[in-house]
This record gives structure tokens, sequence and C-alpha cells, in this order.
């Protein structure tokens, strides 16, 4: 047996459909917060720095970056004592 608050806020969730719940938000007014304001701005300007530090970090550092040793290791003679 349910209890009676339940089963009334069930049967409260079965009436509303989708479309009354869209039209009940859609008349209220909406406010721009941060991410409306500088959300694209933010998202600009991060992916600019990483480009720019990758960038950076694969010309200026001098990082070896584990190449292929195709063409610049030579094998060495082999002792058999």
């Amino acid at each position: 047996m349910m209890f009676p608050l339940a089963r009334n806020a069930l049967r409260s969730l079965k009436s509303l459909s989708i479309q009354q719940i869209r039209a009940r938000q859609s008349h209220r007014k909406h406010s721009p917060d941060f991410h409306d304001k500088y959300g694209n701005a933010v998202l600009a300007g991060g992916a600019t720095f990483c480009v720019v530090a990758w960038i950076f970090a694969t010309t200026q550092t001098g990082i070896e970056w584990n190449l292929s040793p195709v063409g610049r290791v030579t094998p060495k003679e082999w002792n058999d004592e």
C-alpha cells in the first residue's frame, strides 16, 4: 500500500506532460549569467592558450619526442668470446 503523499505526488507527475513543463519554463524571464556573458570568450581563450603552449613546447624547448630511430641507430659489433 502506497502512502497518500507518495500516491498524490506520483499522480501529479503523471498529469504534467513535457509540453506543459516546457510552456511553463518558457514564460520565465531568463537573465544572462556568467556563462551567457563570458562563456564563448573563456572557451576561445583557453583553446588559444592550449594551442600556443603546444606550439611553444614542440618548437622551442628542445625536447626529444621519441621519434623513430630508424636510420639513426647503428648496431654494435658482435663479440663472440
